[in-house]
């Protein structure tokens, strides 16, 4: 199965939400990582048929999405970041109404609808209203109705955004159980979410892929080095000016910085593994010297 987006383009009054992107895609988990504002959410919502793009077209192994309609529709799971629901439906209701809308038959529907309540965890709470559901547990039901038709591509939109850290790791080793066998795209800007599973990551900014490749790729395009100082607080306000800074950390008679350099920022400093997060912050960071909240 492959996805693949050519030279797509949306535009909003002029403005470019989405600016000429190209790629392709295969079965495994994808991650689309991005500050918040750089067109993920756009991209997300051509690539469900919400939205036509402006420019450039998007495939399923060579036909066009557009084209194909119900076909391609029939392929797909999205859980967008806010999904609706009726508050007083249980959990069991709700995703026999989404059933229904899907075109599942009853008998089968109510057979789907039990193994996905035990594969997301929820059988305990199949009789429980929506509206009494944790925010982790909603996700996991959003989960469940993105799945009902057995995708070949799952389009999953910020859907850790308001879990704790407990919930989100739930998510996300239930989500790589789920990718086997299928397309799952991933759009978040929890560095976290796609660190350890997905296969691909691809960095987007300002609308278009700023870089693409395996996590090991993309950590490796890195220039800087990661280096680890304790210093004063006067001196850490100082460096903050010259340098990215990956985590600020109190310590007794000072502060721990993390930073980004090239070389070594001060003598006693130690080099550190670099990780996602640095990444993150090299293309999408703050420049030494503007506003970065350590002062």
């Amino acid at each position: 199965m492959e996805l693949k987006i050519e030279g797509v383009t949306r535009e909003f009054g002029g403005f470019k939400a989405v600016d000429q992107v190209s790629c392709h895609m295969h079965n495994g988990v994808y991650g689309l990582l991005g500050v918040n504002g750089a067109g993920k959410t756009t991209l997300m919502r051509m690539l469900c048929t919400l939205l036509k793009p402006t420019a450039g077209r998007i495939t399923c192994d060579g036909e066009d999405i557009f084209v194909m309609d119900k076909e391609y529709r029939k392929r797909l799971g999205y859980l967008p970041q806010e999904f609706g629901f009726y508050p007083d439906f249980t959990v069991q209701e709700y995703l026999m109404y989404v059933a229904s809308i899907k075109g599942l038959r009853q008998a089968s529907a109510k057979k789907r609808v039990t193994e996905l309540l035990q594969r997301v965890g929820l059988s305990k709470a199949a009789h429980k209203k929506m509206k009494k559901l944790s925010g982790g547990m909603k996700r996991r039901a959003g989960i469940a109705q993105a799945m009902l038709n057995d995708p070949d591509i799952l389009i999953l939109d910020e859907p850790t955004a308001g879990l704790d850290p407990n919930e989100r790791i739930r998510f996300r080793n239930l989500l790589s159980g789920l990718s086997q066998d299928r397309l799952v795209l991933l759009s978040t800007h929890i560095v976290s979410d796609v660190e350890y599973i997905a296969n691909e990551i691809l960095l987007m900014g300002e609308g278009r892929i700023v870089l693409s490749g395996s996590p090991e790729k993309i950590m490796a395009s890195v220039p800087d080095k990661v280096y680890s100082c304790r210093t004063s607080l006067r001196e850490a306000q100082d460096w903050a000016k010259d340098y990215k800074v990956a985590n600020r950390k109190t310590i007794t008679g000072g502060v721990e910085l993390r930073m980004l350099s090239r070389e070594k920022p001060c003598p006693d400093a130690r080099q550190e593994e670099i990780t996602l997060e640095d990444v993150f912050l090299y293309y999408f960071g703050e420049k030494g010297g503007e506003d970065d909240g350590l002062l």
